[in-house]
């Protein structure tokens, strides 16, 4: 084992929304505007949020997930991205302590826990003066093995307000205050269906985004926040040498396998953004080559062995996807043909024949039989549990699978000759019993699979994407 000194904090709060995403995109903006060098952190399997927080820092954001990750894998994976990095932020999800069961497990407080890093409380202020000292000390004393090492205060009304919740929590709680962000209407982050819109899908927005989050910067004592962020104690981890590759950039450019196996198509632009920095690092290791492919803008296909095609929002821009013909009937030709292919939600519902959103039928690829309905109520949502039924390129029957889903659609007129590769333990998937639609080399499903978790996924689809390339190569010949 090795120490590694790494500056960090976790940004939690007592409950949801709060403003953790407003402080944390707040304070990455005014570490990085100082001149630092920042690794952001989401905990649990969110995208949405993630997407934000890569696009201001310039780095992948990463997930910590106590669900899906064994408590020194978390330790290991945070460390490895945060090498280069001069601090680390961690934006925790729901309130502080808040999991899966009654002890807290996969909460918050958990990651805080295993990477020992220091939290700071924002608390929504609204309606409260000196009753906010009583909460931050509840939270305070809760856990002692949790340090809350200093509080945010947002929606403060005015100066008065914010001078009388200051006062209460220096005298009470013994902790600093680190930044007050007033109750206005520039301080708010655009929502949809499932959270936050992805920093990929608007540029105009993204801009503006970027804009309010330097003016929360501003608002935060960052001096002090440091720190704190330096109290966090040396990490004690194991790293391999010569290990996964590590992306430093938001592009696929810097990630290069020392001896290519095969190659890999990544389906990459506004309608697919749902990609775990881990997962594209693990096909990297195993060998594979990854070539992006856009769905509004390549009229074909590159020569690939394989595909991965993440989640995203495809509803949004299905009108630009089913206009791009070629690209997908050259895509339904080349998985009747056995190209490897694994789908992720948004992949699932473009590789269908169609999707059906806001009153307008738009054409998919149609490689797989069934269509996709949009609805207004998630239809999955939260972690999932699957036990491999029928076996695949990519997993074998008996094993099983973790994973997470969150889904606003649903799959009609399936056929009913399609063969299913999972059953589902916990969760919904499908069909509240099944996930995972198999036809030939394609297995698409509405979880979202990490290779942290599920570490033969990734050498299997190189493995299924060199046995294509082979054999494509014994059939020309």
């Amino acid at each position: 084992m090795r120490l590694y000194n790494i500056p960090r904090v976790v940004v939690a709060a007592p409950h949801g929304r709060s403003g953790k995403t407003t402080v944390t995109i707040g304070l990455l903006s005014a570490i990085k505007t100082a001149g630092y060098r920042v690794q952001p952190y989401k905990k649990g399997p969110d995208f949405i949020d993630s997407s934000w927080m890569s696009r201001i820092t310039g780095r992948p954001c990463r997930n910590l997930d106590s669900f899906l990750m064994k408590r020194q894998v978390i330790r290991t994976s945070f460390v490895r991205s945060a090498l280069d990095a001069d601090m680390a932020v961690v934006e925790g999800a729901m309130g502080l302590f808040d999991g899966v069961d009654l002890d807290g497990s996969g909460s918050t407080a958990e990651i805080a826990k295993t990477i020992e890093a220091p939290v700071l409380l924002v608390v929504d202020t609204t309606r409260m003066t000196r009753s906010v000292a009583a909460l931050v000390s509840g939270y305070q004393h809760f856990d002692p093995s949790v340090q809350v090492a200093g509080v945010i205060l947002n929606k403060v009304a005015r100066q008065r307000h914010e001078k009388i919740l200051r006062a209460s929590i220096e005298r009470y709680c013994g902790i600093p205050v680190l930044g007050a962000i007033p109750r206005e209407e520039i301080f708010y982050v655009p929502e949809r269906h499932l959270g936050l819109v992805p920093a990929a899908e608007n540029d105009e927005l993204a801009e503006a985004v970027i804009g309010f989050s330097n003016a929360v910067g501003e608002l935060l004592d960052l001096k002090g926040i440091l720190e704190v962020a330096h109290q966090a104690p040396p990490l004690a981890v194991e790293i391999s040498p010569g290990g996964a590759p590590v992306m430093r950039t938001l592009r696929l450019q810097g990630l290069n396998s020392a001896a290519p196996r095969a190659r890999v198509a990544v389906f990459l632009d506004r309608a697919f953004t749902f990609y775990y920095p881990e997962n594209l690092e693990a096909l990297v290791a195993a060998g594979a080559e990854l070539v992006a492919v856009n769905t509004l803008r390549d009229t074909k296909m590159p020569e690939v062995d394989a595909a991965y095609i993440g989640g995203g929002f495809p509803e949004i821009n299905a009108a630009e996807i089913s206009a791009n013909v070629a690209l997908l009937s050259d895509l339904q030709e080349r998985i009747e043909a056995g190209l490897p292919v694994y789908a992720e939600c948004g992949g699932l519902m473009f590789l269908g024949r169609s999707i059906y959103w806001r009153g307008v039928k738009h054409t998919m690829t149609g490689a797989l039989p069934y269509d996709v309905t949009m609805q207004d109520k998630p239809q999955g949502h939260g972690y999932i549990t699957l036990q491999v039924e029928n076996s695949s390129p990519y997993f074998a029957a008996g094993e099983s699978v973790r994973g997470h889903e969150f889904h606003n659609s649903r799959v009609d007129n399936i056929a009913e000759e399609i063969k299913f590769a999972f059953q589902v333990t916990k969760g919904y998937g499908i069909d509240g019993q099944h996930d995972g639609v198999l036809y030939k080399n394609v297995l698409a499903c509405y979880t979202h699979l990490h290779a942290l978790a599920t570490s033969g996924w990734a050498p299997r689809l190189v493995a299924a994407g060199e046995k294509y390339a082979k054999q494509d190569k014994t059939d020309l010949n």
